[in-house]
C-alpha cells in the first residue's frame, strides 16, 4: 500500500485537465505512440466533438520513480463544466488528494474556487499546479499571487507545467508520490468497498467502479450491498488500465472494477458500500450528498409503440448518470413519456443526445421549466414544475421563483454588454470587483428560469468567448408568474404550455406562435395559433389555407354567380375547419427551444 496513490485532477472548464491526463498516461507508457489519441479517457463521442469531459473517468499508472521504485497512480479524470459537479465530488471520495489546474493565462476562476470547497471538505491534500505556462499569455506571478490570496495555498509550492507540450509533466509526477498521502493501512479488517460509478455492458451485465476503503476483495467471494441487501458472486475483479485489466484481488487503498452477473440495474446504488456476505462491515460507508435537479422537462417518444424501450433506455442510462430523475407522465398531445428533471441546460442537451445515440431512442422533449412555489390562499404551499400542474388563479395568494447569484469572470472591456445582458434578464442587486488588473468579477441574482435558456450562449458571443459562469441557488423571492396555454385551431397544446413572468407572456407568446406557423404545414383550412393567459389572447398568427380557384370557370356573366361559388367554398372550408385535426409536427417541438439567433 505504500507504493499506492489516489488521486484526482479538478479544474475549471477549458484549464487543461484531459490533457494533462493524456500526458500522464503517455509518462506511465499505458499507449504507444502510434495508438495515441487526444482526449485518451473521454471515450464517448459526444465529449470527443464537443471537446468537454462528461463522466469522470478511472485509470491505473504504474511509473517507476527516479530512485527505482515502482509505484501505482490511480487517476481519476473529472469534468470541469458546473453542470458536473456531482461528478467531481464522487470522484474525491475515492482520493487522498487532488491536482488543482490553474490555466496561466486566465488565472483563478469560478469553478476553480468551488473545487477547492470540496477537496477541503474531502479534507484531502492539494497540490496547486500552473497548468499552459507555454503561452503568450502566460502570467506566472499573477497566478502566484492569486492562489496565495484567492486559494490560500503556499504559491512556492505550485508546479509548473505545459500538458500541451509535456514540460514538467515528470514534476507533477514526483509532486504527486511525494506529497499525496498513501491509502490507511486496513488490510485486515472486514470489507467495505465504495461504489463510485457503474455501467451497463450487454455482454457482462453491469461493471461497478469501487474503491476499496477496508478489507479485500478476492474472485469467487459473495459480495452483499448493504443498501438492499442483494448478494452476488464475483466473477472478475480487476484494475481500470486503459482496458479493464483482471486481477486476483483488490484490498485497501485500490480502485477497481468488479462484475458479478449484476444483471439488473436497479440492484446497484451509486454511494453503496459492498461487504462481503460471510463477513459483513459494522457500518455502511458514508455514501454521497444527493443533487437536487433545477430544470425540468417531459420526455416523450416519437411513436407510442417505442415507450417500452424509452422505459428500458432510462434505467440503464441511470446507472450511469446519478443525478438524473425522473417520473411516469402523460399527456394528450404526446402520449405516454417521463418528467425529467436535471442539474442544468448542458445536462438536459447531453442526456438527450446520449440516449439518442446510445440507446437509438427518438424522443421529443418539451419546453424546459423551473420549480415554483405558488401560496394558496387556504394557508398550503405548492411546489410546481410542471405547467400541467398550475394551481387555479383564483386561489394563488402569491407565488415565488428560485432565484441564482451569478459569478461572472471576464476581461472589463466587456463590462457593459454583460451588464445588458443580465439587466434584460431581470437581473438586480448587482456587484463587481476587480480580482486582478484588467479582469472584472460580476456577481448578479437573476432568476434561474431567465438562464436555462440561452443564458450561457449569449454571455459567450458577446464576451467573445472570454467569459466564464458560474452560479449558486440562493432561494426563492415573490415573483408575478402566470400560465402560457398555446392554443393550435382553438385546441390547447399541453406539451406547448409553460409557465412565465407576466412580464415576459406577451413575447414570449408571440415567439412561440411565429416558430409554430413555420414549422406547422398548411391545411384545406385556415388555423389560428394563440398564445392565452387565462382566457386572454395575447398573441394570434394565421396559418392560411391552400384554396382552389373555384371562380376559374366563369367566363363573364353576372357577378353573383362567382360570390355564390365563393360562399360555398367558404361553407365548406367552416366545415372542415370544426372537424379538421392539426398534426404538430415533431420538429415544431424543437424549434421553439431554439433562440432567435439560431
Amino acid at each position: 500500500m505504500t507504493q499506492t496513490r489516489n488521486f484526482s485532477i479538478v479544474a475549471h472548464i477549458d484549464h487543461g485537465k484531459s490533457t494533462l491526463a493524456d500526458r500522464l498516461i503517455q509518462q506511465a507508457g499505458l499507449v504507444s505512440d502510434r495508438d495515441f489519441r487526444d482526449q485518451l479517457l473521454d471515450d464517448m463521442d459526444i465529449e470527443r466533438e464537443r471537446g468537454i469531459t462528461i463522466k469522470s473517468n478511472t485509470v491505473s499508472l504504474p511509473y517507476q520513480a527516479s530512485d527505482g521504485q515502482l509505484y501505482e497512480l490511480n487517476l481519476i479524470d473529472t469534468p470541469g463544466h458546473v453542470d458536473f459537479t456531482y461528478e467531481v465530488s464522487r470522484a474525491l471520495a475515492a482520493c487522498e488528494g487532488v491536482l488543482l489546474l490553474i490555466d496561466a493565462a486566465q488565472g483563478v476562476e469560478a469553478q476553480t474556487l468551488a473545487h477547492l470547497y470540496s477537496a477541503l471538505e474531502h479534507e484531502l491534500e492539494i497540490i496547486p499546479v500552473i497548468n499552459k505556462i507555454d503561452l503568450p499569455a502566460a502570467d506566472i506571478d499573477m497566478v502566484r499571487e492569486q492562489i496565495e490570496r484567492d486559494l490560500g495555498l503556499d504559491p512556492e509550492q505550485a508546479v509548473l507545467c505545459s500538458a500541451k507540450t509535456g514540460q514538467g509533466v515528470e514534476e507533477v509526477l514526483t509532486a504527486i508520490i511525494e506529497r499525496i498521502p498513501a491509502p490507511g493501512q486496513a488490510v485486515d479488517q472486514p470489507l467495505a468497498a465504495l461504489v463510485f460509478d457503474a455501467h451497463y455492458d450487454s455482454f457482462r451485465g453491469t461493471v461497478v467502479s469501487i474503491r476499496v476503503v477496508a478489507g479485500q476483495l478476492e474472485r469467487k467471494q459473495t459480495i452483499r450491498f448493504m443498501s438492499n441487501q442483494s448478494t452476488h458472486p464475483v466473477e472478475e475483479i480487476g484494475r481500470f488500465r486503459l482496458k479493464r485489466e483482471p486481477a486476483n484481488r483488490l484490498q485497501a487503498g485500490n480502485v477497481g472494477y468488479l462484475l458479478a452477473g449484476i444483471k439488473t440495474v436497479s440492484d446497484v446504488n451509486i454511494g453503496d458500500t459492498i461487504t462481503l456476505d460471510e463477513r459483513p462491515a459494522a457500518a455502511a460507508l458514508p455514501g454521497f450528498k444527493k443533487v437536487k435537479p433545477v430544470v425540468f422537462s417531459s420526455i416523450y417518444p416519437i411513436s407510442n409503440d417505442d415507450y417500452p424501450g424509452l422505459v428500458d433506455a432510462l434505467e440503464k442510462y441511470k446507472l450511469n448518470d446519478a443525478a438524473l430523475e425522473y417520473q411516469k407522465d402523460t399527456s394528450t398531445a404526446l402520449g405516454q413519456g417521463f418528467r425529467c428533471g436535471f442539474l442544468g441546460l448542458l445536462h438536459l442537451e447531453i442526456v438527450q443526445e446520449r440516449l439518442e445515440r446510445e440507446f437509438n431512442q427518438s424522443i421529443i422533449m418539451t419546453m424546459p421549466s423551473v420549480r415554483y412555489r405558488f401560496n394558496l390562499k387556504d394557508g398550503r404551499q405548492e411546489i410546481v414544475d410542471n405547467p400541467a400542474h398550475f394551481p387555479d388563479p383564483m386561489y394563488i395568494e402569491s407565488s415565488e421563483e428560485p432565484y441564482i447569484r451569478t459569478t461572472i469572470m471576464m476581461p472589463d472591456r466587456y463590462m457593459g454588454t454583460v451588464m445588458q445582458l443580465c439587466m434584460d434578464r431581470r437581473g438586480d442587486n448587482s456587484r463587481f470587483t476587480y480580482p486582478v488588473p484588467g479582469r472584472i468579477e460580476l456577481n448578479f441574482d437573476i432568476p434561474l428560469a431567465e438562464v436555462i435558456f440561452d443564458f450561457y450562449d449569449r454571455l459567450k458571443s458577446v464576451t467573445q468567448g472570454y467569459g466564464s459562469f458560474d452560479y449558486e441557488l440562493i432561494g426563492y423571492r415573490q415573483s408575478e408568474l402566470i400560465k402560457l396555454d398555446i392554443l393550435v385551431n382553438g385546441e390547447p397544446v399541453d406539451a406547448l404550455a409553460t409557465m412565465i413572468h407576466h412580464a415576459r407572456a406577451r413575447q414570449r407568446a408571440l415567439q412561440i406562435c411565429e416558430r409554430l406557423k413555420e414549422e406547422i404545414p398548411r391545411q384545406m383550412f385556415k388555423i389560428a395559433i394563440q398564445g392565452a393567459i387565462g382566457s386572454t389572447i395575447v398573441a394570434r398568427t394565421n396559418i392560411s389555407a391552400f384554396r382552389k380557384d373555384v371562380t376559374a370557370k366563369c367566363y363573364g356573366g353576372d357577378i353573383s354567380r362567382k360570390r355564390k361559388l365563393l360562399e360555398k367554398q367558404k361553407k365548406g372550408k367552416k366545415r372542415m375547419k370544426m372537424v379538421g385535426q392539426v398534426q404538430i409536427p415533431q420538429s415544431a417541438f424543437v424549434a421553439i427551444l431554439k433562440t432567435d439567433r439560431e
